[in-house]
Formats: structure tokens, C-alpha cells, sequence
């Protein structure tokens, strides 16, 4: 049998692609803000928020990702769910270093910090209801349909009626 592509494999590529563009416009826009409302601390720590938010959502995209290049191997649902509690411990990991070396920083403004932080879960959020809505996946994905009526579970003759 030969591995067919996973139709959330395009859906991923595409959130992570809009999610590069949406995070650089995010940097730049928040930096900007962050410096006209707090200077230079402001601006590194808009930045740092950003960069943080878009960290965390790009580990999750990518470890699914990473994990469908396994699809139809017979330990395919063993390594997919590996990879991706691999990815959440490594989040989390992030999580307690970023919290233990940011806490205690001078030039980290805390209101603009958590501003943009939420913002670019928010602008995640929005990229992924957007992808998901104008991508065109079928109902039914992933599944190969028999095309020799033999093949089938077939229950009836040929030509007979019911």
C-alpha cells in the first residue's frame, strides 16, 4: 500500500506560511507600538511577545506535520501521538525557560508584553478559522474507495435486484 498525503497536510503548510507573513506585520506593528508606548523596553518587549506567541503556535503545526510523514506506517498512530506530546513537553519546557528568564528582566513592560502576546494568539486564531474555511477538503478524507466492485463487501449477484 502506498502512502496517500494527509489532507490536514496543506491545511498546515498554509497556517504556518500566513502565520510567517501575519508574525513579521505583527513584529513590526507591535514593535512600533510597544517603542511610542514604553521606548526601547517597550519595543523589546512587544517583540518578545510576539515572537514567543508565534513560537509556540508554529512548534504544534509543525510537530503534526513532522508526525504525517509516517502515514502508513504501521506504527503510524504510535509515532503521530509521540511527536506531538513531544511537541507539547517542548512547549512547555519553553514555557518555564522563557518564564524563569523573562520574570525577572528591567526591560520587559509587562502590560505591552501580555498585549502582544494576545494579539498574536488572536491573529493564530483568526489565520486558522480563515485557512480552514476556504481550503476544500472533502467530508470523507483520507480513505481509499475500492474501485473493483470484487473488492468490495459486496452482498448481492451481478444484475440481481433488490
Amino acid at each position: 500500500m502506498t502512502a496517500s498525503p494527509i489532507s490536514s497536510t496543506p491545511i498546515l503548510r498554509t497556517v504556518l506560511v500566513w502565520s510567517g507573513s501575519v508574525t513579521a506585520a505583527l513584529l513590526v506593528v507591535g514593535g512600533l507600538v510597544g517603542y511610542l508606548v514604553a521606548g526601547t523596553d517597550g519595543l523589546w518587549s512587544a517583540l518578545a511577545g510576539v515572537l514567543i506567541a508565534a513560537l509556540f503556535l508554529a512548534i504544534t503545526a509543525a510537530s503534526i506535520l513532522i508526525a504525517n510523514r509516517w502515514y502508513g506506517d504501521a506504527l503510524y498512530v504510535p509515532i503521530f501521538f509521540g511527536i506531538v506530546l513531544g511537541g507539547w513537553i517542548l512547549k512547555f519546557v519553553v514555557f518555564l525557560i522563557a518564564l524563569f528568564v523573562l520574570r525577572d528582566q528591567p526591560w520587559v513592560v509587562g502590560p505591552v508584553f501580555f498585549l502582544a502576546l494576545v494579539a498574536s494568539v488572536l491573529a493564530s486564531l483568526v489565520i486558522d478559522v480563515v485557512v480552514l474555511m476556504r481550503m476544500r477538503v472533502p467530508h470523507v478524507s483520507d480513505v481509499e474507495l475500492p474501485t473493483d466492485p470484487d473488492a468490495g463487501d459486496r452482498t448481492d449477484e451481478p444484475g440481481a435486484t433488490r
